[in-house]
């Protein structure tokens, strides 16, 4: 069976500078992983290399079984469902949150047609499935931003995508808005026709049992990659971190303090 994404010996340079060096890695079909890295790591250049918005300099990649440079990526990425905060600041204030979910079954930043009853169907379903259907009938402009954050997973579910990637979705969440957040991807995850999650996150807390596996990146090189227990420790993660930290192991999930 083809991995769901195949990054073999991937590096990107602009200009003089060096972005992504040598990246190997894989992604099986079953596995959801998290990508962990500070800022100017390099995850999302690995984000817009695995969507067809980066080309490699070195390297091959495929995506869902299609190797780069066989495939038209228009219709790749149709298949890739891509949730980012950024998105956020593209949506007009008074959309209808079933406007907005529905949108995504046409790629699209609000409808200009009619919503057929399939579709209504399908993302009243999904809001349900991710906790927020009591939002149904309000404007984007009165959801909160745990709420919005849900609005676009379920926007980017509804095209039935095989890859979903969750860039920082918890991103400016409050506490309880982010574990409320959390559980809603848990629920996803486990479910049997769930698509295979990316998660890139800045927190270590943040990567729940689901993810079974993680990927660390500094300065544009993989650090570590593997099983979570074995890669989130206190010696992989101080190297990584280039300072003694802490980790301790609460409802599966790595939390970590500076020593």
């Amino acid at each position: 069976m083809a991995a769901v994404i195949e990054l073999k010996n991937v590096s990107w340079r602009r200009g003089e500078h060096e972005i992504l060096h040598g990246i190997e890695w894989t992604v099986e079909k079953g596995q959801h992983w998290a990508i962990l890295g500070l800022n100017g790591s390099g995850k999302t250049s690995i984000l817009n290399m695995i969507n067809g918005y980066m080309w490699p300099t070195t390297g091959e990649i495929s995506v869902l079984g299609h190797k780069f440079g066989t495939i038209d990526l228009r219709e790749l990425r149709k298949s890739i469902g891509w949730v980012s905060s950024s998105l956020q600041e593209k949506i007009r204030p008074n959309e209808q949150t079933l406007d907005i979910v529905v949108s995504g079954r046409h790629a699209s930043i609000g409808l200009y047609a009619g919503i057929e009853n399939r579709d209504r169907e399908k993302a009243e379903e999904l809001m349900r499935d991710l906790g927020c259907a009591h939002l149904l009938g309000r404007t984007y402009q009165t959801c909160s931003q745990g709420e919005k954050q849900k609005l676009l997973i379920a926007r980017a579910l509804m095209a039935s995508p095989r890859l979903l990637i969750l860039d920082e979705a918890s991103n400016g969440l409050d506490f309880i808005s982010r574990e409320a957040l959390l559980q809603s991807i848990d629920r996803l995850a486990s479910r049997p026709d769930a698509p295979t999650l990316l998660l890139v996150t800045h927190h270590t807390e943040e990567i729940s049992p689901v993810f079974s596996h993680s990927l660390l990146i500094r300065r544009g090189r993989l650090f570590a990659r593997g099983r979570s227990e074995e890669v989130l420790n206190e010696e992989t993660l101080g190297e990584f971190f280039e300072m003694p930290v802490g980790v301790e192991w609460r409802g599966g999930r790595a939390w970590l303090s500076v020593r």
